[in-house]
């Protein structure tokens, strides 16, 4: 608006210059009559400078108006914002001050209940004290009339409470003791040996289980794998149970097939020795794991045969043999087992006038069953014998690995003498040269176990270990205490032993009384 203006005025300032020269030169060139013309065009110059001048007078009292009230308008909106700002801090004031008086009377209320806290508490003091008076007057007073102290008289309490309740413990668990070897006498005619091994609770952890010893507690990490995806792959691979828990240092492998097992437990060895953990080297360790336990199957096979003297058997025999180094059976190696059995038998055909060679196969052979009998349904019995009529063994040695459990009737004196050999191997103690330390200190492990325990005379392991015969101090046991005290003794046997089958704690009390006639 301005810069119209002052262009306006430019325009009349230059038009009132040009005019007196445009005069002067009109008058100077024209003749007088033009004279008119130019009166009558300053006129009309003095009219448009005037109308300019007046137009921009306007636009100037108009932009004035303008910037006054758009400055209106401004102070206007500000003063507003501030009238709202003031309501609103006015507002926050009053509930500010709402909250302290609220805050003001609630820490007088909590000062005066603490003070009638305070003064409860002093009153529940003084009452304590009082009784506590009262009770030892009291006490005083018992202990008079009683004639004992408090002490002697719990103690005497304690000890009758415990003869009775010792003696109704001792009770119940002789009839309960004698209703389960009831149970168990009448089932156990319904389990089969077959069974037996294959679910032996006694043995199961040895049977089902290795163990991995690790570096360090980080392996686990790197055996688990992001996401889990190493341990995965492991146990798709091997067909095993990889249980990591808090165990420090060390990972078990559980599976019921001990090859497997034992390839799981090469593999792993071999991927903690390497480092390298993942998918693809988990493939091509189980994959060499394989091929070693294969390899050292073979090799057990024919060092199995050739201990014992046994020529031609098949490969597959051969293998199947070695199968069983990683069976066991009640204990026993199977492999170590079968070969002792083989050696048994040639003595005993030795001395019978028999085929020495044909009794020593069919020793070795007797339980070639057992190598598969994880996997295929039957018992190891069946399947052995099936294995020998597949390769073409000979009858007498089929009937010698049918009959030696008695299920079927044996028709050679081999077969017979298998059966021998199979009883001598299995129920002899000691009878191999690498159990024998083993089992001496199985016993020795077991009265010492029974000579810890109070009130216990002495203690002896007969029947090979199978048994435990106990004399107390009459004095210090009771009949119903040596009940209990049987149970306790059976109970730690179990938790620190580790036997094939059952021990019998046999316990003795016996009192006497010596005189003399003169």
């Amino acid at each position: 608006m301005t810069s119209v203006l002052i262009n306006i005025i430019v325009a009349v300032v230059a038009l009132l210059i040009a005019v007196p020269v445009t005069r002067k030169v009109v008058l100077s060139q024209k003749s007088k009559r033009d004279a008119a013309k130019i009166e009558s065009a300053e006129e009309q110059a003095r009219s448009i400078i005037d109308e300019a001048i007046k137009t921009a007078e306007t636009k100037k009292r108009e932009s004035m108006i303008e910037v006054q009230e758009n400055s209106l308008r401004a102070r206007n909106e500000v003063e507003k914002e501030i009238k709202e700002r003031r309501a609103e801090i006015t507002k926050q004031e009053r509930h500010i001050r709402s909250k302290e008086d609220l805050l003001d009377k609630k820490t007088d209320a909590m000062e005066r209940r603490e003070a009638d806290y305070a003064a409860k508490e002093a009153a529940l003091n003084r009452k304590i004290k009082e009784v506590e008076e009262q009770h030892e007057k009291a006490m005083y007073e018992l202990e008079r009339v009683a004639g004992m102290t408090a002490e002697e008289a719990k103690a005497k309490l304690l000890e009758e409470v415990r003869e009775d309740a010792t003696t109704d413990i001792a009770r119940i668990y002789r009839d309960i003791n004698e209703q389960a070897k009831l149970d168990a006498d009448r089932k156990a005619q319904e389990v089969v040996v077959n069974t037996i091994q294959r679910c032996a609770v006694d043995h199961v952890s040895e049977a089902t289980i290795s163990v991995v010893q690790l570096p360090s507690d980080e392996m686990k990490g790197r055996i688990i794998g992001r996401e889990g995806r190493n341990i995965r792959t492991f146990e798709t691979m091997t067909g095993v149970d990889l249980i990591i828990d808090d165990t420090p240092d060390a990972v078990v492998l559980s599976a019921f097939d001990p090859v497997r097992r034992e390839i799981a437990r090469i593999a792993l060895e071999k991927l903690i020795i390497d480092g390298r953990i993942h998918p693809a080297r988990i493939e091509e360790m189980v994959e060499k794991a394989k091929k070693e336990v294969e390899r050292k199957m073979k090799e057990d096979g024919e060092n199995a045969a050739l201990e014992v003297g046994v020529n031609n058997l098949h490969p597959e025999i051969i293998k199947l043999l070695g199968r069983m180094r990683y069976r066991t059976s009640y204990g026993q190696n199977a492999l170590k087992h079968s070969i002792e059995v083989a050696q048994l038998t040639g003595l005993l055909a030795g001395e019978c006038g028999c085929d020495v060679r044909m009794a020593k196969r069919a020793g070795l052979l007797h339980d070639i069953g057992k190598a598969i009998d994880h996997e295929i349904e039957g018992s190891h019995i069946q399947i052995g014998s099936d294995i020998c009529r597949k390769f073409k063994e000979n009858d007498t040695i089929i009937n010698a690995v049918e009959s030696h459990h008695g299920d079927t009737e044996p028709k050679t004196l081999i077969a017979c003498l298998v059966q021998a050999a199979d009883a001598i191997s299995a129920a002899r103690p000691g009878a191999r040269r690498e159990t024998l330390e083993t089992y001496t200190n199985r016993l020795q492990k077991l009265e010492e176990i029974t000579n810890s325990f109070k009130g216990v005379d002495n203690s002896y392991a007969i029947q090979a270990g199978r048994e435990i015969r106990i004399a107390v101090v009459p004095e210090q046991v009771s009949d119903a205490e040596m009940v209990l005290l049987a149970r306790d003794i059976a109970k730690q046997i179990e938790s620190e032993l580790e036997y094939p089958g059952q021990i019998k704690v046999n316990m003795v009390r016996e009192s006497r009384a010596v005189d003399y006639a003169k």
